[in-house]
């Protein structure tokens, strides 16, 4: 089996695929933690496995996509140590699946290439990939299926935090649908100014990148926060939260086979 892992700066997403079938057997979600050593990534990895059936032993090979440097020794070790073997790092300039013609490709987020990638194979091209992580990032994607660039955004958790670590007597709330744009008390108010102003943020951004393709590209919602946004837009074609692990299943495949 294939274990993909997307590592991001607040979570980090993990999928099992069967070999051969491409299937994605089991997959989770928890949080990036750059404390852990290699020994408690294999007991957490373990039981993690435990939970779905599995055990570490099936896994055959690993590929990874990571924007958080530190932890990167820790996975090559836990790699080497409990499943046996070397995991494949997916660097946005030296895979061959999606040309990526930025400025300076070598500066752009492995999790996002993996996400385009496993996008386009999807739902073809051209195509916005907007991933609500730590930061919310317009991918644009051209009809020839190049990684032409991105718009970055603070992220809708990161928002929330700034607001309320700044402000007195504004609580911590739960993203949830508003009742109405125009909040009655102070919980409905901050969750309609939330919410409706990333739905509108979001209708921006994709009216600008479409008028700057010249074609109505689909636009694709990944990401943990993709379904609150998704439900209060047309703009939002489809939520696919499996994208960047389809997109390293992908990648390890196209390096396998050459």
């Amino acid at each position: 089996m294939l274990l993909a892992i997307d590592v991001g700066n607040t979570e980090t997403k993990l999928g099992v695929f069967e070999n051969g079938a491409g299937s994605l057997r089991q997959k989770w979600r928890v949080t990036t933690e750059l404390r852990r050593t290699p020994d408690e990534y294999g007991v957490f990895f373990t039981q993690l496995f435990a939970t779905g059936g599995l055990t570490v032993s099936q896994v055959g090979a690993v590929a990874i996509a990571s924007v958080v440097p530190k932890l990167d020794p820790a996975l090559v070790a836990v790699c080497d140590r409990f499943f046996g073997v070397a995991p494949n790092f997916l660097q946005p300039e030296q895979q061959r699946l999606m040309p990526v013609v930025t400025e300076r490709p070598a500066e752009v987020g492995a999790d996002l290439v993996a996400a385009a990638i496993g996008a386009r194979a999807r739902f073809g091209a051209p195509l916005i990939v907007i991933s609500y992580g730590t930061a919310t990032v317009f991918t644009a994607i051209s009809a020839a299926g190049e990684y032409l660039g991105a718009s970055i955004a603070p992220g809708i958790t990161i928002s929330i935090d700034a607001l309320v670590g700044r402000t007195a007597k504004l609580p911590q709330i739960a993203l949830e649908t508003p009742a109405a744009a125009i909040g009655r008390n102070t919980v409905d108010s901050l969750q309609s100014g939330i919410v409706y102003g990333f739905v509108g943020q979001t209708e921006a951004l994709v009216a600008r990148m479409r008028a700057e393709l010249g074609q109505p590209a689909q636009v694709i919602a990944t990401g943990g926060l993709a379904e609150v946004v998704a439900k209060q837009t047309a703009v939002i074609d489809a939520v696919d939260a499996d994208a960047s692990l389809e997109g390293l299943r992908l990648y390890y495949e196209s390096i396998h086979d050459a």
